[in-house]
């Protein structure tokens, strides 16, 4: 008997019935999966049939439609051909809705849906949950907790380091002109941002523009921009484990390993210079603490002090925000002014007249550069820093026109397709500083290079002084020109780039 139950054709017939189960259960999840698919589909297609879009695809999509780093050129084709809003389908069930009329995005805006968890997930590793990503009270607490580091007792003194950061920057560049070689000017900016950052608001006095090596947190910051918005658009590395596993994964795990060594090293410095009985009687006499400072002081409504994660979180949020994206503003609008010389040559003369041959900045001459504020300005319409962001939908909405959305949606607010919008800006692609004249009138969500509402750039004042600062001074040093083989080409990233880089010839002043 025994043996009869052991036998080997028992056996196999016993795997063969387990097998024949869990290929019916297999087949019948197969089954629910596409009836939830096909069902889910049915639901948008209702929600969403005041939205008219292009043809996708069932699976892919309007992934055809949008070419690799071609983005930007396609969202503003929908944007003339549809009015206000666009789905876009990003693949299966998955999409977003654009939005690029500044009424649609005034509601939104008004509103406090959290961000779009399914985006901003993905760049969670690295920089972790800090006013970024937060949501709800604890946003709100980090949020008031950070405020008084950008009050304008604090902001005044940064004026001086920001200048000293720009022509640290500026003797580089005379070093390295020539008259026949332009030169590549954005890394060269994100090294002097990264300085003037961790001077201002973690008390480090570290240089690295004067490094000859290439910086490796600007590497990986770089990098980290292009993985995760690859990511993003890549519907097989969703899944944070076939992601782990996949090249792009690896590379990614391992630039958010260098950029969190840099930021540690940061906070680890900071309290140890902490210890010194000198340094916290210089803290005590302070009337308002550094950025830094603030968190490490920081105290939550039940009395404890921030989480080692948590600080963690805010310091790696704001060194990439407050290094990458002031980056990307000067560099463009020192391209633009490259490109327009005559509005270049009237920005210099406008500071020529204020600040004569000492170019020494402070912080009353920066409210005193009307038409270069302009420049300024006209850039950033032209080139965001932040090209979108998005929300999820936490309750039903209604748009001025009467169009409708459910509770559950994303939204897209396309900052890039707004500011080129010709229904918001006539001739959009034009350079046009005067369209940010003190007697000129526009919608007050026509422009939001720092986006806008309760959750609007925290730092967007730190970041305007930074652009006047650099640009000031660069112009009384130098002559700008573009390179014409070598036209700058917009991507959309996290954080605006250019594909082939920002090319410039710079001529010396006499």
């Amino acid at each position: 008997m025994s043996i009869s139950a052991l036998s080997p054709t028992r056996f196999l017939g016993g795997i063969s019935g387990l097998l024949q189960v869990a290929f019916l259960l297999s087949l019948l999840l197969l089954l629910f999966k596409a009836a939830q698919f096909y069902l889910h589909r049915q639901w948008l297609f209702k929600a969403l049939q005041q939205f008219p879009c292009p043809p996708s695809h069932w699976l892919f999509g309007h992934k055809y439609q949008f070419q690799e780093d071609q983005e930007l050129q396609q969202v503003l084709k929908w944007a003339k051909e549809f009015p206000s809003a666009c789905p876009r389908w990003l693949w299966g069930s998955r999409l977003t809705i654009l939005l690029y009329d500044p009424d649609y995005i005034k509601v939104i805006l008004g509103r406090s849906d959290p961000k779009a968890h399914g985006t901003y997930r993905l760049i969670s590793p690295w920089i972790g949950y800090g006013l970024l990503l937060l949501n709800g009270p604890t946003w709100f607490q980090h949020r008031r907790m950070l405020t008084p580091a950008f009050h304008y007792d604090i902001l005044k003194p940064y004026v001086a380091v920001m200048a000293d950061s720009v022509q640290g920057m500026l003797d580089k560049w005379e070093q390295l002109i020539s008259e026949d070689t332009p030169l590549e000017i954005f890394q060269h900016v994100s090294l002097m941002t990264l300085d003037s950052l961790m001077k201002c608001a973690f008390n480090d006095q570290s240089c690295a523009q004067f490094n000859r090596k290439p910086h490796p947190y600007i590497q990986a910051v770089g990098d980290l921009n292009y993985l995760t918005f690859s990511r993003i658009r890549n519907v097989f590395h969703q899944n944070d484990t076939i992601y782990s596993l996949s090249s792009n994964g690896r590379l990614f795990k391992q630039a958010c390993k260098i950029a969190h060594e840099h930021t540690d090293q940061v906070i680890k410095q900071r309290k140890s210079q902490l210890q010194d009985e000198r340094e916290l009687e210089k803290i005590k006499r302070k009337r308002r603490l550094d950025f830094l400072d603030i968190l490490l002081f920081a105290r939550m409504e039940d009395g404890s002090s921030l989480s080692n994660k948590d600080l963690r979180a805010e310091v790696d949020t704001f060194m990439f925000e407050g290094h990458d994206t002031t980056a990307s503003g000067i560099s463009w609008i020192l391209y633009a002014l490259a490109a327009h010389p005559k509005h270049q040559q009237k920005c210099r003369e406008e500071v020529q007249s204020l600040l004569g041959n000492e170019a020494s900045i402070t912080w009353e001459h920066l409210d005193q550069m009307p038409y270069t504020t302009m420049c300024i300005k006209e850039a950033l319409r032209l080139y965001p820093p932040v090209p979108s962001v998005s929300r999820e939908l936490s309750e039903p909405v209604t748009f001025p026109d009467g169009r409708s959305l459910p509770k559950g949606i994303t939204v897209s607010l396309a900052i890039y397709a707004l500011h080129h919008n010709p229904k918001v800006w006539p001739n959009p692609e034009v350079y046009d500083p005067s369209r940010f004249a003190l007697d000129s009138t526009r919608h007050s969500h026509s422009f939001l290079p720092f986006s806008g509402g309760s959750r609007n750039c925290i730092g967007k004042q730190f970041a305007m002084n930074e652009l006047k600062v650099a640009v000031a001074l660069t112009l009384l040093r130098f002559e700008l020109l573009p390179d014409p083989s070598r036209i700058p080409l917009p991507v959309s990233r996290i954080v605006m780039k250019s594909k082939n880089g920002i090319h410039l010839h710079l001529r010396k002043l006499p």
